[in-house]
């Protein structure tokens, strides 16, 4: 199984203390990967690394204080970067604020931009032309699709995530470093507790997922992997729907 094999490589995994961020980070420890994760809370971060087995990095990737904590946190080359840390906010549209729109912009946007363009020497030390160093950002459905919630914020930035990796994705191939993005559907996080802790909701959703169902670890893990694997190597610039059909 060579072709999807990450063994051995390093990753960071931005917001990998729960959600999709913990789901990606225990496939690639699972698979023999050294996993870097970072969050906010200390606690939290810390524990789920003690339960993973990878590296915990407390940090607040909102500010450059927190981007240097992780940057100087990862010695030598990087294979893998996962900017998966991100925000929602939901409200009507009457009464949507303008620092939703200042909040997310910063987290969802400038956040992948910054992080990537600190780390860009361990990127490079670690890419090859037969096994690039790979970059993946997590967007989401409601950056292709128009969402059903009021989420203006969230789904415009993740929409500038999917445009942001494109370009990152022409700038960076030939120095082979690969940027694709995952755009996941409904999955166990804490940006949907609200609908899917509420059976109602919860059957709601599924019953509009045409493969119907809510997605499972490891089908975000192996979305990861693949992209990171030999099987990916030739990927780049593209943004992957993980949903179950909803975006077709």
């Amino acid at each position: 199984m060579t072709l999807f094999s990450v063994e051995g490589k390093t990753v960071v995994v931005t917001g990998g203390s729960r959600g999709i961020g913990r789901m990606i980070a225990t496939g690639f420890v699972e698979a023999g990967a050294t996993v870097y994760i970072s969050a906010r809370k200390t606690a939290e971060v810390e524990q789920t690394a003690k339960e993973l087995g990878c590296v915990a990095v407390p940090a607040d990737l909102s500010t450059p204080e927190g981007v240097d904590t992780l940057v100087a946190a990862v010695d030598g080359p990087l294979h893998v970067l996962v900017n998966n840390a991100g925000a929602a906010w939901g409200a009507p549209l009457e009464e949507y604020p303008e620092h939703a729109f200042d909040k997310l912009w910063n987290i969802n946007v400038k956040g992948v931009f910054f992080l990537t363009q600190r780390f860009l020497p361990q990127l490079r030390a670690a890419a090859g032309a037969e096994d690039p160093a790979r970059v993946i950002n997590i967007g989401s459905i409601d950056g292709i699709r128009v969402p059903s919630v009021e989420n203006y914020a969230y789904s415009a930035s993740k929409s500038g995530v999917h445009m942001l990796t494109r370009h990152l994705a022409r700038q960076l191939a030939r120095e082979h470093i690969t940027v694709n993005a995952i755009a996941p559907g409904p999955f166990e996080s804490k940006m949907m507790a609200f609908a899917l802790d509420d059976p109602a909701i919860r059957e709601t959703v599924t019953s509009s997922v045409p493969m119907g169902r809510i997605g499972r670890p490891d089908d975000m893990a192996g979305a990861a992997i693949y992209l990171s694997s030999r099987a990916g190597a030739y990927l780049t610039g593209a943004v992957i729907p993980v949903d179950g059909g909803i975006s077709c």
